[in-house]
């Protein structure tokens, strides 16, 4: 900001405690002037998601002192810059004036050098435990309902893209197929979600070059003894299905790199198409492996598991046909038919990341420093975690089932709603009646059921028939004619 003076005047409770009641009254006044500054009214949608003492100022350092972005507003205005569907720092800085306007304050700059500086100031390790807490928040509003109350965490990869700047391009590499200044970073994300209620749990990031199975096992502390592991044929692997049945933990995942076992040779049939089977250890462990020749010899010969094929009969699918195996061995308490139907479910981690990518904008990043770029990712999850509290207070008030409210139609309601809860002049009683009015709204976007609707990954819209940047931009030359854009570059 070109405005150095602290708006906001620094004290202490210790303060309060020594001073007479007529110097308590004024330091009271100081702190309800301190109040009106605070650009936090999402907080009222939010706050109870995330804890005051993540948001409180340090005692030393760039965001010890309480000025316009201090520690508290600035995480709130990433917040809603992460909320707002244009996302850049100048909308954040005009909606910032706009709401010092309202409160009768000096304007801060235009510039975004103050908001960015104070970005970049936010504690990565806070928002870690913010996202952590919104997640634990999350888990205890949602009771689970799938496979005998049983919490199902589903498993999945992404990529996302970021500006091309050599040090976002030294961690996180573009692919090799493309020319230098030709590509973007390309980072990869490895991410645990709820099934019941869509909470992303943790998450790591990597490179291309990390593979899901190594980032998931940083993330075995997630799961907890009687989880439901749930994973595609990426995730199949001997070494991780005995590792999570040591931790009391059943998987269902995909047969992949095997032959499935017949009839004949299974240990008992179970049902049609459902066999109790032997799993054999691979003889020779993975060099890309990331545990131990020791873990490896020190794991059983064979694992006890069930095998099931699951025919499909809806039209529009890739296959007609796959095999799922799982440690969920009693067929009576896990029919065949529900596990089947629980695997189909597993699409919905796809739509989880959708609606992070596509909804919110995390597909491709705007932060040009490695450091930035994490706390980008983060404040996304943390928003996409908050406004999934949202949606399941809502349907728990309205009596339907979360599964069913819309999470792109609670983002549009959530934008609408936030100009008029950061009103100047408003009340309690008038806050609590315009969040339970945007309670309703929420609840209100069913999304219809279409059981076995066909989902192609495909493009329909045809891009603009530019010329392929494939050169660097000082090397391009551009075609002039509209005619030729598709012809090979002069």
């Amino acid at each position: 900001m070109q405005n150095h003076t602290p708006l906001f005047p620094s004290f202490h409770l210790q303060t309060l405690r020594r001073t007479p009641r007529s110097a308590r009254q004024v330091l009271a006044e100081k702190a309800e002037h301190l109040k009106e500054k605070s650009f936090s009214q999402l907080g009222e949608c939010f706050g109870k998601f995330i804890p005051e003492r993540h948001l409180q100022p340090t005692e030393s350092g760039t965001q010890s002192r309480r000025r316009f972005f201090s520690k508290e507003n600035t995480f709130w205005a990433f917040f809603s810059q992460v909320l707002d569907a244009d996302g850049g720092c100048k909308e954040v800085v005009r909606k910032l004036q706009a709401y010092a306007a309202m409160k009768s304050k000096k304007l801060p700059s235009s510039s975004t050098a103050a908001y960015c500086q104070a970005r970049k100031n936010l504690d990565q390790s806070s928002l870690e435990a913010i996202l952590q807490n919104t997640s634990t928040q999350l888990q205890r509003k949602a009771a689970p309902d799938r496979l005998n109350g049983r919490r199902v965490i589903v498993v999945d990869g992404t990529g996302v893209s970021m500006p091309d700047t050599d040090a976002n391009q030294r961690v996180w590499p573009q692919q090799r197929s493309q020319k230098p200044g030709c590509g973007f970073p390309q980072a990869f994300i490895c991410a645990c979600f709820c099934l019941q209620s869509g909470a992303l749990l943790s998450y790591e990031l990597g490179n291309k070059k990390s593979h899901e199975l190594p980032m998931l096992r940083k993330q075995w502390g997630t799961f907890q003894a009687g989880d439901i592991f749930l994973g595609d044929k990426g995730f199949c692997s001997y070494f991780d299905v005995f590792s999570f049945k040591d931790r009391e933990v059943d998987s269902v995942i995909t047969l992949a790199r095997r032959i499935p076992v017949t009839e004949t040779e299974a240990l008992k049939v179970l049902g049609k198409n459902d066999l109790l089977i032997h799993w054999k250890k691979p003889k020779v462990r993975t060099k890309a492996s990331s545990y131990s020749q020791e873990d490896w010899e020190s794991m059983p010969e064979t694992l006890l598991l069930r095998q099931i094929k699951v025919t499909v009969n809806q039209a529009g699918f890739r296959v007609s046909s796959f095999y799922v195996v799982t440690t969920l061995l009693d067929a009576e308490e896990y029919p065949a038919s529900e596990i089947a139907d629980l695997y189909f479910q597993r699409w919905d981690v796809e739509l989880f990341f959708r609606d992070i990518k596509t909804t919110m904008g995390m597909d491709i990043l705007r932060c040009k420093s490695p450091d930035m770029v994490r706390k980008e990712i983060l404040m996304h999850l943390i928003v996409y975690n908050c406004i999934r509290c949202l949606m399941v207070e809502a349907a728990a008030g309205c009596d339907v089932k979360v599964r069913r409210i819309g999470f792109k139609g609670s983002v549009q309601s959530l934008r609408q709603w936030e100009p008029f809860l950061n009103q100047a002049k408003i009340n309690r009683q008038e806050q609590r009646r315009l969040v339970q009015l945007l309670y309703d709204s929420i609840a209100s976007n069913i999304v219809p059921e279409r059981p076995g609707r066909s989902e192609p990954r495909a493009v329909k819209r045809r891009p603009k028939p530019y010329q392929i940047l494939n050169r660097p931009r000082h090397e391009m030359n551009e075609i002039k004619h509209r005619s030729k854009y598709r012809a090979n570059v002069a």
